[in-house]
């Protein structure tokens, strides 16, 4: 069976990866290409007899290289082994979509254009004359509806025919005007003669108007670097004849070019109404309901995910609990004690912690793939766009910051949507800040504990405003920093509303939810079995011998109670309870865990910090609602939650309100969990990125719960006991 390579291009919001989802259904791959953040997804399909592999390049306006996405598919368009290529048009806005096929004709690869979204484009009262297109480009034009299975069946008829007829295809002559065409072809000629063997399949015209109009990814070929003096003597003859600036000068002969094409070929009806998107827009983009929308809309999306996730979180919690205690009751103790404990406690219980946020990841990222395919999220950008820039950011980043104060994974994950790769490494660099479930625990033990009820829900906001600043701070001097550079102007495109297709929905949550249990899971499930080793040995003897006789005295007190009444048996229960937790807590001293955190005690005691806390702060690196069991485990009550009133009883014996708020200031501020760190790793392609992060984090937390603690010490704010 023949295999052909085909690249799938066009612009974004074209329709592109609807195509590719009903050409390729669930045979698909999605990943980053090399070094950088961009999504790559590939897939394959059998089409008579021929095993088509279909690559999905970024949606780019142009080959100019002027960002991540349009270097990706510069590379991938030169690189060898592209056998076709499938243009993608947006037919309701033919002239701009048609800029970047003049580009991809001059590399002379074969190519059909696919002029998409026909039926929208009816609607406006566009017509095509599709001979004419066939004649000026010397490709196939086929006219499709993405969104639809039964919309794509003239395209993969004209893709069988093209692909058996790929030696017979047209080549377009597109010229530029006399001046340049003489500074394209003497250029041509030296790149000609080098006989470059890597770009043998390219036409040395390509890479010569690319040289001439200073294209990055063109100029730093090295195989070409031997004609940049040719080419600056050519741009200095054009700006001495002309006064011709020649990346701008191809810019306009293009859009002339095109005008001349669409002149002809596409006529338009009379008194057509106005577009239903229109008249959409003029409520959700007003001025004054335009806002107050979004939030509706943010709430509705929010509300929808975890109304809709939490009966499958309850089934996925109790499935891990069913599984891991069904494995305790076949496994006896006396048999691999260590082995059984490290499966049941360490492994089932640390990779369902990540799997039981599998149904939010999948809800929270089919609301925002419905969002998005409509064409809201297009609008949500547009809104928060001049509040955002305030802080340095755009429009897209409001989303994925809100997204956090769920989980900070699939928040990161929503970053993608940033077309700017410093917009999305910045925002992805404060999105720790936003309180995220996982920390809720925390708070939701320590508040009630150290401060009154009328006070309490100010407290909570608090927490959460305050990393709400510290991310919008940070964003603002990151980008007056680390990430400084002149301000960029974005093409904000309001495409039409359009009905998401369920197939388009499911892949997209597939997808997601697929990427979160690989990269999440996996850092998690290794985490796990560290942190019950750290959390287990080395066994101190001498604390089993000492609490045994005490323990085999009241199991043999609590038989004798069962034949009493029920007062008696209970008050046995506590009794037992006690001395296992009192001998767990001696015994965690004597772990690594515990000897870690007796040894970092003098560096967290200036944050009002004794060797409990942080030794329960070591394990929450994995996930912070650990703190809440482990400082159970440190306190002696065992196994607790966030509503535990005995273990806030003994808090208050221990900590002051100060020392309580300084916890949750150092859990907000600090690291987050490694889940997040893998993350942002994958994201920005960097483990160096990631490890800065972690490292800024634990400083920036330090210095503030230092000087919060300093100065409330000071003050004689909150330091006295209520215990």
């Amino acid at each position: 069976m023949k295999t052909f390579k085909v690249a799938l291009a066009g612009n974004p919001n074209c329709g592109k990866t609807s195509i590719f989802n009903a050409l390729t259904g669930s045979r698909q791959h999605v990943g980053n290409y090399p070094g950088v953040t961009v999504e790559s997804k590939s897939g394959s399909f059998v089409l008579d007899g021929m095993n088509i592999e279909l690559v999905d390049l970024p949606g780019v306006y142009s080959l100019s290289s002027s960002s991540p996405e349009e270097d990706v598919v510069f590379k991938e368009l030169t690189a060898a082994g592209i056998d076709l290529i499938v243009n993608v048009i947006d037919s309701t806005i033919p002239r701009r979509s048609l800029y970047l096929t003049t580009q991809l004709a001059e590399l002379h690869i074969p190519m059909l254009l696919c002029f998409n979204m026909s039926d929208d484009a009816k609607k406006k009262g566009l017509k095509f004359d599709i001979p004419k297109f066939e004649k000026y480009f010397g490709s196939p034009v086929v006219q499709t509806v993405g969104c639809r299975a039964s919309g794509v069946a003239k395209l993969l008829a004209q893709l069988s025919k093209t692909l058996g007829e790929l030696e017979d295809h047209g080549v377009p002559m597109l010229s530029y005007g006399g001046d340049i065409d003489d500074a394209i072809n003497s250029v041509a000629g030296d790149i000609e003669a080098l006989q470059v063997k890597e770009y043998a399949h390219i036409p040395a015209r390509f890479f010569a108007i690319k040289l001439l109009e200073h294209d990055t990814s063109a100029m730093r070929l090295e195989a070409f670097k031997s004609v940049h003096p040719k080419v600056e003597e050519e741009l200095k003859h054009l700006w001495d004849k002309h006064a011709i600036e020649a990346d701008t000068f191809m810019a306009d002969r293009r859009y002339a070019m095109l005008a001349g094409a669409c002149r002809g070929a596409i006529s338009s009806t009379e008194g057509k109404r106005r577009e239903i998107s229109d008249k959409i827009d003029m409520v959700l983009t007003n001025r004054f309901l335009g806002f107050p929308i979004f939030l509706a809309i943010m709430y509705l999306t929010f509300y929808f995910t975890f109304t809709c996730a939490e009966p499958l979180m309850e089934w996925i919690e109790e499935f891990f609990g069913f599984l891991g205690d069904s494995i305790k009751n076949v496994w006896s103790e006396e048999q691999l004690p260590y082995l059984r404990s490290l499966i049941t406690d360490g492994i089932i219980g640390g990779v369902g912690g990540v799997i039981v946020f599998l149904p939010n990841i999948l809800f929270l990222f089919f609301a925002i793939a419905l969002l998005e395919d409509s064409g809201y999220m297009s609008r949500a950008a547009f809104i928060m766009d001049g509040i955002m820039r305030i802080f340095g950011l755009q429009g897209r980043s409001f989303v994925p910051l809100v997204l956090g104060f769920g989980c900070t994974v699939p928040a990161i994950m929503a970053t993608r949507t940033i077309e700017s790769e410093r917009d999305r490494t910045v925002t992805i660099m404060v999105l720790p800040f936003m309180s995220c479930g996982a920390r809720l625990p925390i708070y939701a033990l320590l508040i009630p504990a150290f401060f009154a009820a009328k006070y309490q829900a100010f407290m909570m906001l608090l927490i959460y405003v305050i990393g709400v600043i510290v991310a919008l701070v940070g964003a603002r001097l990151m980008k007056s920093t680390l990430f400084k550079g002149d301000g960029e102007v974005y093409l904000m495109e309001l495409p039409p509303y359009r009905m998401p297709t369920a197939k388009s929905l499911m892949l997209h949550m597939w997808d997601r939810g697929r990427m979160y249990l690989q990269k999440a899971g996996t850092v998690i499930l290794f985490t796990s079995i560290i942190l019950y080793i750290c959390n287990t040995f080395p066994v101190n003897k001498a604390v089993e011998e000492k609490y045994a006789p005490q323990i085999a005295a009241a199991e043999s007190a609590l038989k004798a109670a069962e034949a009493k009444d029920a007062q008696a048996q209970e008050k046995a229960k506590e009794e037992l309870s006690a001395l296992e937790n009192a001998m767990q807590s001696e015994q965690m001293q004597y772990t690594i865990t515990g000897r870690v955190g007796k040894f970092l005690e003098p560096v967290f005691k200036p944050l009002g910090f004794d060797w409990r806390i942080t030794t329960s702060c070591i394990p929450a690196l994995a996930a912070k609602e650990i703190f809440v069991a482990q400082m159970g485990i440190l306190m002696a009550e065992g196994e607790v939650d966030e509503n535990s009133d005995s273990m806030r009883a003994q808090l208050r014996k221990y900590y002051t309100p100060l020392q309580a708020f300084c916890v949750m200031l150092f859990c907000l501020l600090s690291i987050p969990c490694l889940a997040t760190l893998a993350v942002i790793k994958r994201e920005l392609n960097s483990w160096a990125m990631a490890l800065t992060e972690a490292a800024a984090l634990f400083g920036l937390a330090y210095v503030v719960t230092l000087i919060v603690y300093q100065v409330g010490t000071l003050l004689k704010i909150g330091t006295s006991m209520i215990g």
